[in-house]
């Protein structure tokens, strides 16, 4: 029987691309989206943008800026949103962020969105190891 893609990219052992920052660990997008593409090359994915001032973000100026990523692997499409942070991982409102910090906040966001497929899931969830 064919395993989910969830089963497949939850199999995969991310530790050695892992970064630690702030306590925290970090999955480079790049070595995520490389892991998902050798597995499924026909994997896409997409940034939301706000269709009113056609940006990859959304901004309200009392609650700050989010940004969305779409993925769709073997016809199984889900989304994911992530609030744009610091370096102290608190979220930025609308005069204090840059570009740069909106693109990191897209690229963590579509690392984020991969975990929902499995793959590095077990970092999010404060596993060592995969199962």
């Amino acid at each position: 029987m064919k395993k989910s893609v969830f089963e497949t990219l939850s199999a995969i052992n991310v530790n050695d691309k892992v970064e630690k920052k702030n306590g925290l660990t970090y999955l480079s997008w790049a070595w995520a989206w490389g892991e998902v593409k050798k597995a499924y090359p026909s994997a896409v994915y997409e940034v939301a943008r706000d269709p009113q001032p056609d940006k990859p973000y959304f901004a309200d100026p009392h609650l700050g800026i989010m940004v969305m990523t779409n993925v769709c692997i073997d016809s199984q499409c889900l989304e994911m949103w992530l609030p744009v942070m610091n370096h102290r991982n608190q979220a930025l409102t609308v005069d204090q962020a840059t570009m740069f910090d909106v693109n990191k906040a897209i690229m963590r966001c579509l690392t984020k969105n991969l975990a929902m497929f499995g793959l590095g899931h077990y970092i999010y969830v404060g596993e060592d190891y995969p199962q």
